[in-house]
């Protein structure tokens, strides 16, 4: 018997909460992929795990935020504890793989691609090994092209989110690119879910749920204060919101100057030699 699925049973509030928390997740671990740009090597990995731990902690609670509108007909919905928590451990190692990648190698040419392949197939592990934890009284079957289809959505929107985050060029470059991985988050978990269909047993009971909500709520909150311990590091941190200097390689040389290289699309100072040289030119003297 084919069950009725409903995967907006609270309107548009659990489509918008969850795309908040996977934009929120995103920025917070794009920033800090970002950082890591900018600081001596040896502090490269602290703020690359920082920031592969962010974004799965956003995929993760993203995906259950979602999965509270999701209810079927004649049958309750429960979750398997240690699957889920299975999932979280993916998403931060798979995102983990590709985020290091990037902050290794630079967001450009196979570096880049690998990465956001990487980290998309994260994304898409995640929503289907979070899938795999459902528990209901009957079987769960997927359209094989619609899966495909999320995976690729989760592939391309994961590498310009790293390509954007990449750039270095300052805060409203990194929420372009957090609004993107919310949409690669996103986009991945809708068109996996457009996938789904449930076929009842025969004789399954029609038994009364505990409400998505209350099931849900007690596993979300360990993620929700994660990233919000990770929100004040980046808010205290000011470079990792502003951006910084980088310093010249060519300054680390014996007998050059050391001077800072500007980001990108930084506006240059202002000279003040040249100003003089046109007052000069205009004294008696030099005419």
């Amino acid at each position: 018997m084919q069950g009725t699925v409903d995967g907006f049973s609270y309107g548009l509030v659990t489509p918008l909460v969850a795309y908040a928390m996977a934009c929120l997740g995103g920025a917070l671990g794009l920033r800090c992929t970002t950082r890591s740009m900018l600081v001596p090597r040896s502090w490269r990995a602290g703020w690359l795990a920082l920031g592969s731990a962010a974004i799965g902690s956003g995929i993760w609670t993203m995906h259950f935020i979602a999965m509270m509108g999701f209810t079927v007909g004649r049958t309750p919905v429960r979750y398997d504890t240690p699957t889920m928590l299975a999932g979280l451990g993916v998403a931060v190692v798979m995102v983990g793989v590709g985020i290091f990648i990037v902050g290794y190698r630079g967001a450009r040419g196979a570096a880049l691609f690998t990465g956001g392949a990487v980290t998309g197939l994260g994304i898409a592990s995640m929503h289907y090994l979070g899938m795999a934890g459902l528990r209901l009284d009957g079987k769960l079957e997927y359209n094989t092209l619609t899966v495909a289809a999320s995976v690729v959505v989760a592939m391309i929107a994961a590498t310009a989110a790293l390509w954007a985050a990449g750039q270095v060029r300052g805060f409203l470059w990194s929420v372009g690119a957090s609004l993107v991985m919310g949409v690669a988050v996103s986009g991945m978990h809708y068109t996996g879910m457009a996938a789904v269909s449930v076929h009842l047993h025969p004789a399954a009971p029609v038994a009364p749920a505990a409400p998505p909500v209350a099931l849900l709520a007690p596993l979300l909150l360990g993620p929700l204060v994660f990233l919000c311990l990770a929100g004040a590091v980046v808010l205290f941190d000011p470079m990792t919101v502003m951006g910084g200097p980088r310093r010249d390689p060519a300054a680390q040389r014996p007998g050059i100057l050391s001077r800072a290289v500007p980001h990108p699309g930084a506006r240059p100072a202002p000279r003040a030699d040249r100003t003089a040289g046109h007052r000069r030119a205009r004294t008696p003297q030099n005419r």
